[in-house]
């Protein structure tokens, strides 16, 4: 005996497999970082390598094709400096944001030490970008 299954019953199963794929959640998100750059201010328009004991630390992360609810941190770290452990982490900011450029900033009341530093750049909580910077 052959089983026959009819043309009708396919099409609802098909149709059922995708709303229950589409229930799940499934979330492909287009939004990438295009640039990242560390910059003497907020505006991001001089870009830099090298900051002075006094100066305030400004990133600049191009987001791009980013809903509102895409969750960026930027992760500061002091790579090889006088004074703190080979990698510490200074300073952490994170927060959800949409396409644009973003401005994350860093100041000390005092002198920042000398030596060799970088910012980790988290899209929706993956390392996607490293800007390393020195202070001179």
């Amino acid at each position: 005996m052959t089983t026959r299954i009819s043309k009708p019953f396919v099409l609802a199963a098909a149709f059922a497999l995708t709303l229950f794929i589409l229930a799940c959640g499934f979330n492909v998100s287009t939004a990438n970082i295009a640039d990242a750059w560390m910059a003497t201010d907020e505006s991001g328009s001089t870009r830099v390598t090298s900051y002075g004991p006094t100066d305030t630390f400004y990133a600049i992360v191009d987001l791009r094709n980013a809903p509102d609810t895409t969750n960026l941190k930027a992760v500061w770290i002091a790579v090889n400096v006088e004074g703190a452990s080979a990698n510490e982490v200074i300073n952490e900011t994170s927060g959800t944001m949409g396409s644009g450029l973003l401005h994350f900033k860093l100041t000390n009341n005092g002198f920042w030490p000398t030596g060799q530093y970088k910012v980790d750049i988290y899209l929706n909580d993956k390392l996607d970008k490293t800007v390393t910077f020195e202070v001179r």
